[in-house]
């Protein structure tokens, strides 16, 4: 058909069912490699979303990727007049959700009323992790912890009608599945979908179920938005006919594209109320859609995920083809986990024991005991004691280049990251191995004790499975072998805890219609001119009290201002907001009422409230204001920006490119930056940033500041900052030679004006995460004036110069840790001399009263006087013998020891276990070696008690072993 043009009419709903009648024809050419293209005319009511002038229709011919479905999808939509917008990070501005969940979740604002559209309708493909179903991954065939959901969103501009509409088309005509093999799902008081499905596309009512609340009703929490659902269904055995068909039978159908029609608003007394702007939110499962066109069994197997298997099973030495049942699924974990681990990381999540940083450690501890199950040793390329994570990571790497251009970037902060996680791993792995040895030999000795059968409880075998990462698998693997069953109800239950707990903190979106709703309809956003001015003339727009509109407020309230323009800076970027006044005047220059502002935020979108207190007067909604920032707070506020963005460009110079920011605070005191760094910064290091960023205040370099589009700035190599959010249009600010970053934030014009910069700390906040605290500016003068006050001081004190301040206290340490030493010895002594005279006291135990016990209370020795006597007493008495000595060494502290000589410890008595179940008499804990250990407490009233504890089980287990 090369070059073949043919003239088709076109009518409503024909090929194409657009919202509006269209007629015209339409031309028909073969494109070389890229299907057929129609060439429309149109010729009337080209109302609503305009048909496009090209569409191009796939060549079936060509293989389906991935890649293609989620460019076709886009494209598809770009073409019915959507803006296709980039997807959102995996790290959501929302603090109602933990992670990205959701394709709606962007949209959020805008569905609520709280934020103006941008544009009538979006499409996107946005990246999503939910781990509520974490541990059916691999066992079904579409459970995943990472996936992309392709979505179209409506924001008033169509419904219903044509949303289905077009599902349709992009389902059949567009994919080409056949429509004998869709089924429907429908709301099941849902009338108008159930006859949009069966009379305008022509689905037999057979394949239309109507479903209850449950499945196909959503909302977005107790109150809120809400509105039924219509899914679209492929059926993989249609030969099984339409008799008792189950719509949730995994064997048979799987649901692929759902269309939410946000219709309602649901009240307090549940009832729903029509929403002033029905909405649309769809999502389209790639994966899914890959698997379908794909014809393979499962997610898995598809070209998103198959070719990560493959890695980890060449890692593995196993063939995938040939492979049992677990395997699979264990390869099909890693396959899942890795993708989801990569994007974390690449989005800033790094591992750690809360947050999101538990979420991506959790899936990568699971990563590294699979592969261990699976036989992983080392990296594959030689070095057994390596890491494996970062060599299957490479072709999660290679594979992102179309979902985020981003990862490529990052791949050697992310490879470096996950292998010192993994080794980290590792080492806690062989501490479970430890303790499920500790574990088994004490379901031993009870069973033993108690003559009933050994069992493992429930409760430790998942502390090991959770907090050590070791296999249950393998726990019931050792456990048969040594002969001790293990307690699998009790295990589940503690599983099914977590999987409620998890599930409470992924698995919801949460969308509320608050007062702000009616504020941000009649509000509009706040004009902000705080850039070039600190004060200006503005009208109150509202005025809230406690969360709630209010006409006028009086002296002494807290109160929230939102006015129609402001010089005040709103909180954003990590910078936080202005302080100042608001001025109402009387007339002749005399303020009627003054209310000072101690904090700026931003709500609903881009409005700005400003916090503070009605100091003098009555405020009123209508009244004119003098707004004034104070100028020197905003001042320290610029100059700690701007060091901010030194402070990051030194950081790449000193210690490499690859480290990024994870947060910060541009306070009026001080800075804080945290960034990715995998270990404490050395003093030379900290010593070399502070010289670069003094030499560049120095410097006296005119900043520059731009407005750019989006794609622009990053091509030019600006950084964005950590957890802002971007438009079409951003604003760069620059520091010619040194920064440049993307930054809302208000900064100096000269970097003269930070005077001078000093870090006065730099620690760890969490694994893979450093923070340096630094002051610049008029804070710095202060720092540097307090400094030298104390040392000042302190010279005084000593009576020696400044710069002998160093040696003089070297040597009163000396002198301390002599008078220390010599007081140790002399209580050594005399607990030494304490145990000659109760050496005597050992009693004779066993029925050969072979074995001497000697246990004592020292009254405040400390814990190495009772080291020393312990030690004295084990080389006095003759083996076997066994000692246990304890003391009060101070208030609410309890000090013991327990020495065993061979003779004893053959027996089975292990001082580290004994002592450590003592101790926990007394509110503590402790261990060590079999022959040797030590503990500690915090409750000195309970250690008699203790001691006649111990005594009374030393005696019982050596008179039964003695037997």
């Amino acid at each position: 058909m090369e070059g073949l043009a043919l003239a088709v009419p076109v009518a409503q709903s024909q090929l194409l069912p657009f919202p509006t009648a269209y007629t015209g024809f339409v031309s028909l050419k073969r494109h070389r490699g890229r299907g057929f293209r129609f060439r429309t005319w149109l010729c009337s009511q080209a109302q609503g979303v305009p048909l496009p002038e090209q569409v191009t229709v796939p060549d079936t011919e060509n293989s389906v990727t991935g890649d293609s479905i989620r460019q076709r999808f886009l494209n598809f939509y770009a073409s019915r007049g959507h803006k296709v917008l980039p997807s959102a990070s995996l790290v959501p501005d929302d603090p109602t959700v933990l992670l990205t969940i959701a394709g709606m979740l962007q949209f959020k604002p805008i569905f609520l009323g709280k934020v103006p559209r941008q544009v009538p309708c979006a499409a996107t493909a946005q990246r999503c992790i939910r781990t509520n179903d974490i541990h059916n991954v691999g066992l079904t065939a579409r459970h995943q912890t990472f996936f992309e959901m392709l979505g179209n969103f409506s924001f008033g501009h169509y419904f219903k009608k044509q949303a289905i509409l077009w599902a349709w088309e992009l389902s059949t005509a567009e994919f080409g599945l056949p429509p004998d093999r869709l089924w429907i799902s429908v709301y099941e008081d849902d009338d108008e979908a159930f006859q949009l499905w069966s009379d305008e596309v022509g689905v037999p009512v057979e394949r239309i179920k109507r479903l209850g609340e449950e499945d196909n009703f959503w909302t977005s929490g107790v109150t809120g938005p809400c509105g039924p659902c219509s899914e679209i269904y492929y059926d993989f055995h249609p030969e099984r006919g339409y008799v008792d068909a189950d719509l949730n039978d995994d064997t048979r159908f799987i649901e692929f594209y759902n269309l939410v029609f946000m219709q309602y608003n649901k009240k307090d007394d549940s009832s729903l109320e029509p929403l002033k702007q029905k909405n649309i939110d769809t999502g389209l499962g790639l994966e899914r859609m890959a698997r379908i066109l794909q014809k393979v069994p499962n997610n898995y197997e598809t070209d998103l995920i198959f070719p990560i298997i493959e890695k980890a099973s060449k890692l593995a030495n196993v063939s995938y083809g040939i492979a049992d049942d677990q395997t699979k699924r264990n390869l099909k974990i890693i396959g899942d986990h890795m993708r989801a681990i990569v994007f974390l990381i690449s989005d800033g999540v790094v591992p750690s024991n809360v947050g999101r940083g538990y979420v991506v450690r959790r899936l990568i501890r699971r990563v590294v005991r699979t592969g261990r199950l699976l036989g992983i040793k080392g990296d594959g390329r030689g070095d057994l004691e390596g890491a494996f994570l970062p060599i299957i990571a490479e072709k999660v790497v290679e594979l992102s280049t179309h979902i985020d251009a981003d990862v490529m970037n990052k791949a050697s902060r992310i490879f470096e990251e996950l292998k010192r996680e993994e080794l980290r791993f590792v080492q806690t792995l062989e501490r479970g191995e430890k303790l499920l040895e500790e574990k088994l030999s004490d379901a031993l000795s009870s069973a033993e004790r108690n003559g009933t059968v050994p069992c493992l409880a429930g409760e430790d075998v998942f502390l090991l499975y959770d907090t050590y990462g070791y296999p249950m698998e393998i726990t019931k693997e050792v456990a048969e072998e040594r002969g001790v069953s293990i307690d699998m109800d009790g295990f589940d239950i503690e599983m099914e805890k977590q999987r409620r707990q998890s599930q409470a903190a992924h698995n919801t979106v949460k969308l509320d219609i608050e007062n702000g709703e009616n504020i941000a309809e009649n509000v509009p956003d706040t004009e902000f001119i705080g850039y070039d001015n600190l004060h200006c003339k503005a009208m109150i727009e509202s005025l809230m009290v406690n969360g709630n509109p209010a006409p006028q407020v009086s002296e002494g309230s807290n109160v929230e201002v939102l006015l129609n323009k402001t010089p005040f800076y709103a909180e954003s970027g990590g910078q936080i907001g202005d302080h100042g006044y608001l001025y109402i005047s009387k007339g002749e220059n005399q303020p009627k009422a003054v209310v000072e502002i101690l904090d700026v935020q931003k709500s609903f979108g881009n409005i700005f409230v400003h916090k503070g207190t009605v100091q003098k007067g009555v405020v009123e909604v209508g009244k004119e204001v003098e707004a004034a920032v104070d100028v020197k707070l905003r001042q320290r506020a610029k100059v700690h920006h701007t060091a901010t963005h030194l402070l990051q460009a030194a950081l790449k110079k000193v210690i490499g490119q690859e480290t990024s920011q994870a947060g910060s605070l541009v306070a009026f005191d001080r800075l804080r930056f945290d960034f990715n760094f995998h270990r404490p910064l050395r003093d030379s290091e900290l010593a070399e940033i502070e010289v670069l960023i003094n030499g560049w205040i120095e410097d006296a370099t005119q900043l520059q500041t731009k407005v750019m589009p989006l794609v622009e700035a990053k091509s030019a190599g600006a950084i964005a900052m950590f957890g802002e959010k971007y438009g079409e249009e951003v604003r760069v600010v620059e520091v010619p030679g040194v920064s440049m970053e993307l930054c809302g934030g208000t900064h100096v014009s000269n970097t003269s004006e930070i005077r001078g910069f000093k870090i006065i700390s730099e620690q760890g906040i969490a694994s893979g995460i450093r923070r340096i605290e630094a002051v610049a500016g008029e804070a710095f003068i202060e720092y540097i004036n307090a400094r030298d006050f104390y040392l000042k001081q302190l010279c005084s004190t000593l009576k020696v110069k400044p710069e002998e301040v160093t040696t003089r206290i070297e040597n009163l340490l000396e002198e301390l840790r002599a008078v220390r030493n010599e007081n140790s010895a002399v209580h050594a002594k005399a607990a030494i001399y304490k145990a000659s005279v109760i050496a005597s006291k050992a009693m004779l135990v066993g029925n050969s009263k072979q074995y001497r016990v000697l246990v004592e209370c020292f009254d405040d020795a400390d814990a190495e006087s009772l080291k020393s006597a312990a030690e004295y007493l084990l080389e006095t008495l003759t083996d076997p013998a066994a000692v246990v000595l304890g003391s009060c060494p101070g208030e609410g502290k309890v000090s013991l020891v327990a020495a065993f000589t061979p003779g004893v410890v053959d027996q089975g008595i292990q001082a580290g276990k004994f002592i450590g179940q003592i101790a926990k008499l007394c509110g503590g804990g402790g261990g060590g070696r079999p022959n040797f250990a030590q503990a500690g407490g915090r409750k000195p009233e309970n250690l008699a008690s203790a001691l006649d504890k111990a005594r009374s089980e030393l005696i019982a287990t050596l008179c039964e072993k003695g037997n």
